[in-house]
């Protein structure tokens, strides 16, 4: 971990709890930061192979841009209902996974992306999207010191950090999407910091490299 992370994270600790955020269900514009969170049911041999049921995004102020539930395309053989809150009756009015992919890539795109572990949403609803443009609170230094250096639960976080409780019994994309993007707004200054900082770190990379390539002489040809 470089000096910039350090003082980052020291930084956060110290001085989160003096900036308190809340949702603000009036502000409905998508705007350039969004939070995404998704929930799964089981598929195949005891349900025990994850498929996309749901996505929930929310914007910057926590209202909700976008919550689909999605129609699995393989008989569901676990509904996971204790943890995913996904009944066979949400599928009545459940949209097909390519319109709610469409949907999702539509609004991420040229957009912040902040998620907790959102690699995994990403990697199920099979999007791509530019790393510079994605804050992951598991990622972030001053999360993971409370779990001495793992990836924190969002459970756990939100709990330590914003004074909450979630995901008390059935778990709630739209609950967790809200989550995430609370404790970006709380640590938000600390998580541009490090990403101006790693954005740095990869200019300065590329142009040693650069200088180093310039450098070797060019071999004529006989």
């Amino acid at each position: 971990m470089g000096a910039d992370d350090k003082t980052a994270r020291k930084d956060a600790l110290k001085t989160w709890s003096n900036r308190p955020v809340e949702i603000d269900e009036t502000k409905t514009a998508i705007g350039k930061y969004v939070s995404l969170d998704c929930e799964f049911v089981g598929v195949g041999h005891e349900g025990k192979r994850s498929v996309l049921a749901r996505v929930s995004i929310v914007n910057y102020y926590g209202a909700v841009v976008m919550d689909e539930f999605v129609r699995p395309e393989e008989k569901v053989t676990d509904w996971r209902t204790w943890v995913s809150g996904i009944r066979p009756s949400d599928m009545q009015n459940a949209k097909s996974f390519k319109e709610v992919q469409y949907k999702v890539a539509d609004i991420l795109k040229d957009r912040v992306l902040v998620g907790h572990a959102v690699s995994n949403d990403l990697k199920v609803l099979l999007i791509a999207h530019p790393k510079r443009l994605i804050r992951d609170t598991s990622k972030h230094a001053a999360f993971r010191k409370i779990s001495k250096g793992r990836a924190p639960s969002l459970k756990k976080l939100a709990k330590e950090f914003l004074g909450i409780d979630i995901q008390g019994d059935e778990h709630s994309s739209v609950e967790d999407a809200r989550a995430c993007i609370l404790l970006f707004r709380q640590f938000k200054d600390d998580f541009q910091r490090l990403e101006q900082a790693r954005e740095s770190r990869g200019f300065l990379k590329k142009a040693k490299s650069a200088k180093e390539k310039a450098l070797v002489p060019a071999i004529e040809e006989a």
